[in-house]
């Protein structure tokens, strides 16, 4: 199934799965689990939901993710808690044999959806004509399969927020300029601390197909797609503000998806991995606002009731396709399996994955 088929297709989770309760839910999955053991693997991202991250075998970013599902062999079966995009490049790097499902085909990413490969391929042959054979293109992992693979075939790579300065230190030493998609705000805070200035930065407009950029074009060093990450777009400025005037001993840390004047105005920012680190590393009786997804910064509380931390948006929703994966969902992708049945397998053509694992085994390789 291709990714525009996987996001048009409806859910149609039995409704018995609607009827039961979460303890029932919760045993059921435990029994699939021991039954199928070393032939099923749960990978499940940091921002996946309590009731469904406490059976994953491994928990991580997206970093982490891809380099546990590269070296992943011997699971038969992989139940991906996360989100399409994550699915894919499970797919892309595990073997032929391996089956990787999404235990609900509606868990998108708002970011990879603002970046489709036809708009790409239109924005390249422009590009190119402005700056000539200068630009290596990469691409955030929150990114389709077929952009990935767009990258990959022209020789780019894949990046994560962890490794996102190491990523486009080496594309800069490449090429002249450097293509960052789909996440304008990674790109810019990236580029940014790596000593390149806001004004050697332009926007790339896929609704207008146009360059936006007041100035010389020569002096652009990097191009941004005019894309963001619905989460961490909405902290503000005035959160920041709050919390000095309201706790000003508090250290503010937050995602570099969030906009340039949030990470300038902020203690630190950093990966998912980075904060949970910086939160686990950091003396009990500190105090932290945390600038990212709620279903992370609510774990971190409960973890750590040793510190005193709040989110910096406290209105702040937890990530909407990332809560598509539930235990309801998670359970009947199981139950499926131990019936042997397939349901929402991932499956990206080979003409696609032979480019798209291009782009992420560069990445891995400098990782």
């Amino acid at each position: 199934m291709n990714v525009l088929e996987m996001m048009q297709k409806q859910d149609n989770m039995p409704e018995i799965y609607k009827t039961m309760s979460v303890e029932e839910m919760e045993a059921r999955v435990r029994a699939i689990k021991e039954k199928l053991g070393d032939r099923l693997f749960v990978p499940g991202h940091h921002y996946q939901k309590d009731e469904v991250i406490q059976f994953a075998d491994a928990t991580g970013d997206s970093l982490q993710l891809a380099q546990v599902a590269a070296k992943n062999k011997q699971a038969e079966y992989i139940v991906f808690c996360g989100v399409h995009f994550m699915a894919e490049t499970a797919d892309i790097l595990t073997s032929e044999q391996q089956k990787v499902i999404l235990p609900d085909m509606r868990a998108g990413c708002s970011m990879a959806d603002m970046a489709d490969l036809a708009q790409v391929e239109r924005a390249w042959p422009i590009l190119q004509e402005l700056f000539g054979d200068t630009i290596l293109p990469l691409t955030y992992v929150n990114s389709t399969a077929a952009i990935k693979a767009f990258v990959g075939r022209n020789g780019g790579a894949t990046v994560t927020s962890s490794n996102a300065e190491k990523m486009v230190a080496w594309a800069l030493k490449q090429k002249e300029r450097i293509f960052f998609l789909p996440d304008q705000h990674l790109g810019r805070n990236t580029a940014y601390k790596l000593g390149i200035a806001l004004d050697e930065m332009a926007v790339w407009n896929p609704l207008t197909d146009s360059l936006e950029y007041e100035g010389d074009v020569s002096r652009v060093k990097v191009i941004l797609w005019k894309g963001h990450c619905s989460v961490h777009e909405n902290f503000t400025v005035k959160h920041i503000e709050y919390i000095r005037q309201t706790k000003p001993d508090m250290k503010i840390i937050v995602h570099p998806e969030c906009s340039w004047e949030v990470v300038q105005k902020s203690d630190d920012a950093g990966s998912t991995k980075y904060i949970i680190e910086t939160i686990e590393n950091a003396p009990a009786g500190s105090k932290w606002a945390i600038g990212t997804e709620m279903n992370l910064v609510n774990r971190l509380i409960q973890k750590h009731q040793d510190k005193e931390i709040v989110s910096l948006n406290p209105y702040m929703c937890p990530c909407l396709t990332m809560n598509r994966i539930d235990l309801p969902h998670f359970l009947w992708a199981l139950e499926s399996l131990e019936q042997g049945k397939i349901i929402n397998q991932i499956t990206v053509p080979a003409s696609i994955a032979k480019d798209a694992v291009q782009a992420l085994e560069r990445m891995l390789a400098l990782a």
